[in-house]
């Protein structure tokens, strides 16, 4: 940028002059005219106080001119002047205000940012915490609005896409939380089974298996599996939605994303996950028989026989009925993850590792929640 006051385009070398007890800037304080200006400025002598530079006799005026000027009132004021330029033409006035600006800008951008102390980053955590309870409360009052729509309105529920999820969430994770669960309950039947063989009391390997199995682990399990296998690709699938625009897209064409796209995870995973809890329940008692046939020598007959015993219909009910709460969880903490993504797809994987923590971890809450409320009802089976 060159701003020239005269019609002369020779460069006359830019100086800073002393007459009468007054500073004035003359020349060109171009590129051109102010070559070697801070050799001659260096041997100049300035009088103590206030140094004021009268810029009227200032020929052209370019940016490299306005920063070099700059530059030296810097330097006066740095070395103790009180230093001004006064009776600049408005144009040239209005380009040098432009050059302090811009470069204080960058002086404040280059300092590095001050790290914060211990309470800033612990009130900095918490509220983002807060925040996040927040958000996902206002997504969960989102999604039971649409979902008490949908029950007045059964029509308007997505049934194709449910039986979808019922499939993908259910069906396609049978047998990795079959063969967990078999093995957790063969674990489980063996390591007890050890000591009760000294004692003589076989037959309660039964109990053992039968009430942990099914009132505690094996809901949990199928849980979890179906967190970190589920909960991930309802994040996954959704922050790539968001990514791509394709959920600004339904919004601008009138539909409403709960409805087609979290209504149906949600709804099919709470199919979904009381079926799996039940083939859980099934798997873990297999292999709770199978070591208390070949390491206690109880028959599965026996073992069968004995199970109507031990397991009453409410501690039976009582596993298989917290599985639709840990669905809705699960469901809601995927989705919500989902719509959080923002950027690209580093974004996509951090929002998904968050819903596995965090699902996992609020159905082991839930979960202890009711083991609480169990025991204090005084409820043993």
């Amino acid at each position: 940028m060159k701003q020239n006051g005269s019609g002369d385009e020779s460069a006359t070398a830019a100086d800073i002059q002393a007459s009468d007890g007054a500073f004035y800037c003359v020349g060109d304080w171009t590129l051109e005219g102010i070559e070697d200006l801070d050799k001659r400025l260096s041997r100049k002598h300035w009088p103590d106080g206030a140094i004021e530079v009268d810029g009227s006799r200032i020929q052209s005026f370019d940016t490299t001119g306005a920063l070099f000027l700059a530059d030296t009132l810097s330097d006066l004021r740095q070395a103790g002047h009180t230093a001004q330029v006064a009776a600049l033409r408005p144009e040239y006035q209005q380009l040098l205000e432009l050059v302090i600006e811009r470069k204080q800008a960058d002086h404040g951008a280059s300092k590095p940012a001050k790290k914060p102390g211990l309470l800033a980053e612990l009130g900095r955590y918490t509220w983002s915490k807060v925040q996040h309870a927040l958000g996902l409360l206002a997504f969960l009052g989102e999604t039971s609005v649409v979902l008490a729509r949908s029950l007045l309105q059964p029509s308007r529920i997505r049934w194709r896409q449910l039986f979808a999820n019922v499939e993908s969430a259910g069906l396609d994770a049978i047998p990795i939380v079959g063969l967990l669960s078999f093995l957790i309950g063969l674990v489980i039947a063996y390591q007890g089974g050890n000591q009760l063989r000294y004692y003589g009391a076989n037959i309660f390997i039964v109990d053992l298996v039968s009430l942990t199995m099914l009132r505690e682990l094996a809901p949990l399990i199928a849980s979890i599996i179906v967190a970190g296998r589920t909960g991930s690709a309802f994040a996954a699938q959704l922050g790539a939605m968001q990514v791509n625009e394709e959920i600004d897209a339904l919004r601008t064409i009138g539909i409403n994303p709960f409805a087609m796209l979290v209504l149906p995870k949600l709804l099919g995973l709470c199919i979904a996950l009381p079926l799996l809890a039940l083939f859980a329940d099934i798997a873990s008692l297999f292999g709770g028989m199978v070591v208390a046939r070949f390491l206690l020598e109880i028959s599965f007959a026996d073992f069968i026989q004995r199970l109507p015993i031990v397991v009453t219909p409410f501690s039976f009910l009582f596993g298989i009925g917290k599985t639709p709460v840990f669905a809705l969880i699960i469901a809601l903490v995927g989705c919500y993850q989902g719509f959080q993504v923002h950027g690209g797809a580093d974004s996509v994987g951090r929002q998904t590792t968050e819903s596995v923590v965090q699902s996992i971890f609020l159905v082991i809450i839930v979960d202890a929640i009711f083991a609480v409320l169990l025991g204090t009802k005084g409820i043993r089976r």
